[in-house]
């Protein structure tokens, strides 16, 4: 039931996008964009969603041969590369797969572009999520909300800081493992992990720029580093 009504919540959020106006979206955040869609990067994945419909997507490349192969397997869409830029795989023109972007991904997408403020600006200072301006601090997590997570990354820190690096991060200070994340080409996020010892568990944090609110609402931020936890335990 609950992956159910996620689904119905997306699907609802898809028609509630068509009512928004794309031109000031592309305006606002410079998107790339043809008659048929409009393309967003999203923690390090190309997206694109669908003018007429809503669908959001997101891009894999492969291999001709083993994308024709997998296609029927997995249920993705399968068509020649029509961006601007083409991939070559062997010597060989590369085809990619489109596939159905989740709950998470989508909400996160839309909220950015259809609830962000006019004027939203970053402030380049970062904290976290409860001290962000015009946090509401009765549903600010609790201090172990990422406990799980920072023990499967426990020990793990030279493959945490590899994964960080595919998603396109840049090395930060303060931690074991600290990066600057891109969520999107113009917001990132601040990861921070220290590993357990004697004394005290592993420990990990999520850094947000203290306007963040201008960008998307407060649930938001929740769905992003849920989708960026998934990335980083993929890799």
């Amino acid at each position: 039931m609950r992956g159910s009504n996620y689904e119905t919540t997306k699907k609802e959020s898809q028609k509630l996008f068509l009512k928004y106006d794309q031109q000031r979206m592309i305006d606002k955040f410079y998107l790339e964009h043809d008659d048929d869609f409009l393309y967003i990067e999203f923690v390090a994945r190309r997206y694109r969603i669908d003018r007429h419909s809503g669908n959001v997507e997101w891009k894999e490349i492969c291999a001709e041969h083993p994308a024709y192969q997998s296609e029927k397997d997995s249920g993705a869409h399968l068509f020649p590369d029509t961006s601007a830029e083409t991939a070559k795989s062997s010597g060989n023109i590369s085809k990619c797969l489109w596939h159905e972007a989740g709950f998470e991904e989508v909400l996160s997408i839309f909220d950015v572009l259809c609830y962000s403020k006019d004027g939203c600006r970053l402030s380049g200072n970062y904290c976290g999520i409860s001290n962000v301006k015009g946090a509401n601090l009765a549903a600010a997590p609790g201090n172990d909300m990422f406990a799980s997570t920072a023990r499967s990354f426990d020990h793990h820190t030279a493959q945490l800081a590899a994964a960080c690096e595919a998603l396109g991060g840049t090395k930060a200070e303060v931690g074991d493992v600290s990066y600057l994340l891109p969520v999107f080409p113009f917001l990132s996020i601040r990861l921070q992990f220290w590993e357990s010892d004697d004394e005290f568990p592993p420990q990990l944090k999520f850094m947000w720029d203290e306007n963040i609110l201008q960008f998307m609402h407060f649930e938001t931020t929740f769905y992003v580093t849920g989708h960026v936890i998934d990335r980083l335990l993929s890799l």
